[in-house]
């Protein structure tokens, strides 16, 4: 049986590919901070792209995109915006955008510019 971890780094695996065939570059995984994870950081162009991504093996109990919800991202914008920080960059000015992929089973949707 392969592990929950195994799975979501396999979704992830997944949602960085795609992404890239879309002509995003990655730019990092994993990012902890006392507010939450981000799952990817993505650049699209001048836009900073913090990726959320979630994976459902079955649209039993709902669609993978239904568990992202407004306190989710609420933790993911700040997080993200301590990780631009760190990185130099000022969230304020910096062209920033929070993308969502869910993966159910074998089917993958993009949503960009999901906002809390």
């Amino acid at each position: 049986m392969i592990k929950t971890k195994q799975i979501g780094d396999n979704a992830e695996d997944k949602a960085r590919l795609y992404l890239q065939n879309q002509g995003l570059t990655f730019v990092a995984a994993n990012i902890h901070s006392r507010y939450g994870e981000l799952d990817l950081v993505m650049k699209d162009k001048a836009y900073w792209v913090a990726v959320e991504v979630k994976f459902r093996r079955s649209t039993l109990y709902g669609n993978a995109m239904e568990f992202v919800t407004s306190a989710k991202l609420a933790k993911i914008r700040l997080t993200f915006e301590q990780y631009l920080i760190r990185q130099g960059l000022n969230p304020a000015s910096t062209p920033m955008r929070i993308d969502v992929i869910a993966v159910n089973s074998t089917h993958l949707d993009w949503l960009q510019n999901v906002e809390c």
